[in-house]
Formats: C-alpha cells, structure tokens, sequence
C-alpha cells in the first residue's frame, strides 16, 4: 500500500513537473515574440535570444522603441460580430432571454443606424466620406438578412435520364425581392443628390446666434428647431439658373419622398393589427372622432378639404391627435362591417352601405393629410403594429423606408428653405429698387439741371413720382399711369392717389418760396 502510494505521489509530481515546463516554454516563446515584434519595429534583422540581441532592438539614443501605437478603433469584424450579437440577444446584454423579438430588434438596429449617421445631416452638402462608408456597410448588414427570408416555389428539374418532374425549391420572398432593390436604388439616389451641392456656392449657412431676430424671422421658417443654421443668399437673390436647377433637385427629391412613402405605407397596412391596440378602442365612430366631426364626415355632401379647414391643424400635436382619431374610427368600421367584434347589425341605426362609405371617406382623410404633413411622427395605430410585429421582412421594410423617407423629408425641408430665403430677397430687393430707380430718372426729366435736383429729391422721397403730371385734383383715385416701371412695387403706386391734395398744395407752395415756374410748366 505504501509502495503504491508513493508511486502515485511520483506520478503526480511528474505531470506537475511535466506542465510546468510546458508553461515555461510558452513564456518563453511569447517572450521570444515579443522581441521578435519590438526587434522588428526597431529596424534590425539579427535573431532574438540573449541580452545582446535585447540591446540590438535599441535605437540609436539607448532608449527603447516606442510600444505598438493602437488601432484607430475596432475592427470591421468586431463591429459585425457585436451588431448581430445585438441582434441575437434581442438587445438585452444580460443574456437573460428578457430581449425583444427578432424583428423589433432588427428594426431598432435600422433606426439607431440611420438617426446616428443621418442626425448630423443640417445643411445641404454631400455627406462626410466616413459617414457615407459607415452607412453603406452596416445597412448592408443588416439588409443581408432578408437574403435568407425565402418560400417555397414549384420549380421544374430534369434528371440524367431527360425525365422532367417539378420540385418545390425556394426562393426569395417576392415583396422582398421586388422592395429592397428598390429601397437600395432610392438610397443611392437620395446620396447622390446631396452630392449635387457639393460646387453650390450661391448660398450659404450662418448659426442661429450670429444673425439678429428679424433676419431670424425673415430668413428661417417658423417651425424649425434651434439647432438648424441659418440660410443666406445673395442680396438680389439666387441667379436664374440656380433658382431652376434648384427646383429641379427639389422635384427629384419629391418622388423619392413619395416612392419611400408608398412603399412604408403599404408595408404597414399589411401588419396585422395588435389586440393591444383593438382593446383600447371606443365602442363606436362617434366616440372616436367627437360629435362635430363626426357630423361632418357623415354628413350626406362631404368635401375633404372642407372637412381639414374645420379643424385645428397649427401645431404637429393636433395633426398627430386628428389621425389618431380618424385611424381608431376607420378600424371601428372595418370590424364593424365585417363583423368582427361579435354584435349583430340588426339593431344598429347605421346600414352597413353607410359604414362603408364613411370608412372610405376617413381614408381618403388618412391620405390627405399623409400627404400634406409628410414630416409628422408615426400615430399610436403604426407604433403598435411596429412593437407588436413579428414578421422580419415586414420590419426590415418599414424601417428602411421609413428611414429614407425621413431623410428626402430633411433634403427638401433644406432646399424649401433656400428657395424661402431666396424669395425673401426678392421682396426686400424689389422694395429697395423703385426708390433708387426714380432717384435715376427724374434728372431725365428735368433736364439735368443742377437747380432742380433738390425738388427732385424731395418728390422722390415722399413717393409722388407717379402723380398727375397736369396737377388735376380727382376725388377719385386714378388707376395708376402707364409709364410707371414694371418692378415698382405697388404700395407706393398707391401712395400719391391717397394724398392727391397734399401733394398739389404742397408743390404749389414750394413752387411759391422758390419763384419757380407753375407745375404745369415745369412739367
């Protein structure tokens, strides 16, 4: 017993020797490594080993070379793998299985992808080179999971043997297939469209704080947010060509917007609605959408636009409350026609027929104000579609037009700005144009005489340039005279037919002090 004791006792001091070698090798070689590594960044070529060949990774002055500087940040593979174990943990970290399903994370990660890259997007200028790269890339990660979305399709296969028979093989999903090239093509679109403004040099922006509040009210349209720099434009305004190229790219813009629109819009109608929505909802139409509303959209001649102008729509909260309303009212509806919540439609005052045409008329309501208001967040109906979905080709399309829709919806809130700065410009240049140009037409017309030029000055400044040149005192205004400019504005038209007698009694007067000839005369 003692005898094999001990053997084992020597056995395991063997496999203890044995390992420690083993780990003493191993630092060995990382030590052999590391000068290896450092004698290699020092520019030498002799074989590592030795306190000569540590002296020999030295660099001239006796110092140590410098450690290996750090890369400037992770690795496109480290950035893959950390996206997709995201994506797999349902975006919770502790691995608890607490996360969000599949297609909800996957629509999160398009969203935090776009507002991180899209968010510095302020101005009209081609994107920065490393934020367009970083775009292009993880999209196209994140898009590569709709290449394994597939279903079944009768394909035809010929054996060796020339027999021909049908196999199920798959493919793509079709919506798949025919949305997210498209989705790719309106990308690039958008992307080369800012790099259209990258010589556009007629405009340009200031911060908010560098420009006084009248050039803030008179430059920048109300709704904008403090963060968005200021527009400037020449003092006479944009150049004819640049005002119609820049309409140009507006319009471009516009059908991206719409394609985008499209393609979110019936994204969205093809989600399921959630019973956590349809248990919030009132029992009938009129709960919904308010008596006076409701009187309107039922009544038996029904207008859209005047259904809009009746309602308050001057701040995005109340465009935001309007669709909710009329969204729960078009589902009352639609389950109340079809039976889908269970009550018979015997006892109702309202025939089905009726149901059906109001529905259509909210959605024509839904559709106008889609349109007319591009810019408004998503309702309660679409956010609870969005959270409660599970369909992972449905959530990458909506995410990734809605995306692209947000961003057209920036590229024209720029340009619409531009083009509202340039017309400001105009009106302030015309209004300084009739002034100066009757400063240079009236010495014409006095001869040139240097005697007369402080009469001429003095006309020109209370605006009489356009009276009568017979001195005639109407009751009635004149229309204004033919030989007026057509730029002059017409407030100042206006001006000598409101003060007719004024302006003879006081000339009458003038003429009196001076010695002058009469009005008639002079003229």
């Amino acid at each position: 017993m003692a005898a094999s004791a001990g053997a084992q006792l020597e056995r395991r001091s063997s496999v203890r020797r044995t390992q420690g070698m083993a780990q003493e090798e191993e630092r060995g070689q990382t030590t052999a490594d590391e000068e290896l590594m450092l004698r290699s960044q020092a520019g030498s070529t002799e074989p590592a080993g030795g306190s000569a060949k540590i002296g020999a990774a030295l660099d001239k002055d006796g110092a140590a070379p410098k450690p290996r500087e750090q890369s400037a940040g992770p690795s496109e593979m480290d950035l893959m793998k950390e996206k997709f174990a995201k994506l797999l943990l349902g975006e919770d970290m502790s691995g608890s299985g607490k996360g969000v399903p599949s297609a909800l994370a996957l629509s999160n990660a398009v969203t935090n992808l776009a507002a991180s890259v899209f968010g510095e997007q302020r101005k009209l200028e081609p994107m920065a080179a490393d934020r367009k790269a970083r775009w292009k890339r993880e999209v196209g990660w994140l898009l590569s999971v709709a290449d394994h979305i597939v279903e079944f399709v009768a394909k035809k296969q010929v054996l060796d043997n020339g027999t021909e028979m049908e196999v199920m093989g798959t493919q793509q999903r079709r919506d798949l297939q025919a949305n997210i090239p498209a989705l790719r093509k309106l990308d690039t679109m958008l992307l080369d469209y800012l790099d259209n403004f990258k010589e556009r040099t007629e405009f340009w922006y200031v911060k908010r704080d560098a420009c006084s509040e009248s050039e803030n009210e008179g430059s920048q349209r109300s709704d904008e947010k403090w963060w968005i720099p200021i527009v400037k434009v020449p003092h006479a305004g944009l150049s004819k060509a640049s005002r119609g190229w820049l309409l140009h790219q507006k319009e471009l813009v516009n059908q991206v917007l719409k394609a985008a629109m499209a393609i979110n819009a019936n994204c969205l109608m093809e989600m399921n609605i959630p019973d956590t929505y349809i248990d919030t909802l009132p029992k009938n139409g009129r709960a919904s959408l308010g008596d006076a509303l409701y009187r309107i959209i039922t009544d038996v001649e029904f207008d859209p636009d005047d259904f809009l102008s009746t309602v308050d729509l001057t701040s995005e909260h109340k465009i935001l409350d309007l669709k909710d309303r009329i969204e729960a009212s078009v589902i009352i509806w639609n389950r109340k026609v079809h039976n889908k919540d269970g009550k018979s439609a015997w006892g109702s005052a309202v025939s089905q027929e009726k149901r059906e045409q109001f529905e259509e008329r909210a959605q024509t309501l839904l559709l106008i104000i889609k349109h007319r208001f591009p810019g408004i967040p998503q309702s309660t109906l679409d956010i609870a579609k969005i959270q409660e979905n599970r369909d992972v080709g449905f959530a990458l399309l909506e995410s990734y037009s809605r995306v692209l829709e947000s961003l057209a919806f920036n590229v024209m809130s720029r340009i619409e700005d531009v083009i509202q700065a340039d017309n400001v410009a105009r009106e302030k240049a015309k209004r300084d144009a009739p002034a100066e140009g009757a400063g240079r037409r009236d010495p014409q017309s006095n001869g040139g005489e240097d005697d007369d030029r402080s009469g001429t000055t003095l006309l020109d400044f209370m605006g009489w340039t356009g009276g009568d040149s017979e001195g005639r005192n109407d009751d009635c205004s004149p229309p204004p005279p033919p030989e007026l400019p057509a730029q002059d504005d017409g407030r100042l038209m206006k001006l000598p037919n409101i003060m007719t007698n004024l302006k003879q009694t006081y000339m009458d007067k003038l003429d009196f002090l001076s010695g002058n000839r009469s009005p008639s005369a002079r003229h």
